[in-house]
């Protein structure tokens, strides 16, 4: 079953890092992303531009609005994700524990519905 991890990151601890820091954490995050791989459990994943690049797309009675950065009252962000296939939510779970940079706020583990992913492969021919 394929789980989305959705890293969250407090955006004042992240600003505090050095750059060798960074530069660390980024090379952790590429390790953890190999060894996923290697134990077939990696799909894909990127980091998200900060949230000041985001905006929100809501529609209300038919009508679309458009608000700049991201609609939510907290100091975390969307950060990025990591698409995993996993045998059960627990092993999912294990999996987003080791997240490298969800240390630096936490990790949401939400399973795919994968009947609607096959239909629409069916439909595209793939």
């Amino acid at each position: 079953m394929k789980y989305l991890c959705m890293v969250y990151l407090d955006g004042a601890q992240m600003q505090s890092l050095s750059e060798a820091e960074r530069q660390e954490l980024d090379r952790q995050s590429a390790a953890y992303d190999e060894d996923l791989t290697r134990r077939g459990n990696f799909i894909a994943a990127e980091a998200l531009q900060p949230p000041a690049a985001a905006v929100t797309i809501r529609f209300k009675q038919g009508e679309m609005s458009v608000t700049d950065g991201p609609f939510v009252e907290t100091h975390e962000h969307l950060g990025g994700f990591i698409l995993v296939e996993a045998r059960d939510k627990n092993e999912a779970i294990d999996i987003a524990s080791k997240i490298p940079v969800a240390r630096f706020g936490g990790a949401e583990v939400r399973p795919i519905i994968e009947s609607l992913m096959l239909e629409y492969r069916k439909e595209k021919g793939q």
